[in-house]
């Protein structure tokens, strides 16, 4: 099991600019889904974003701390135009 903490923290660690928010989706510890607003995302497609995010979890995904993990990844513009 691992915290919604934890993994802010983690991600924080390879992208530090970023703006992160943890949701446990089922209450049990390891079904969560992330939004991420990073600069660091600039230039890249979904999948490379996709990848910073699992490259940062890589230790929690592999032991299957992470059993499922749900991701939306947005540049700090895409974020502001799609917020109300």
């Amino acid at each position: 099991m691992i915290s919604p903490q934890q993994i802010e923290e983690m991600i924080k660690a390879e992208l530090p600019d970023a703006q992160v928010q943890v949701q446990d989706l089922t209450g049990g510890g390891d079904h969560y889904q992330v939004t991420v607003v990073s600069s660091q995302f600039a230039g890249k497609g979904l999948v490379q974003q996709h990848q910073l995010i699992y490259r940062a979890l890589g230790q929690a995904m592999s032991s299957e701390a992470i059993h499922a993990l749900a991701l939306k990844t947005y540049t700090p513009e895409t974020f502001a135009s799609n917020s109300p």
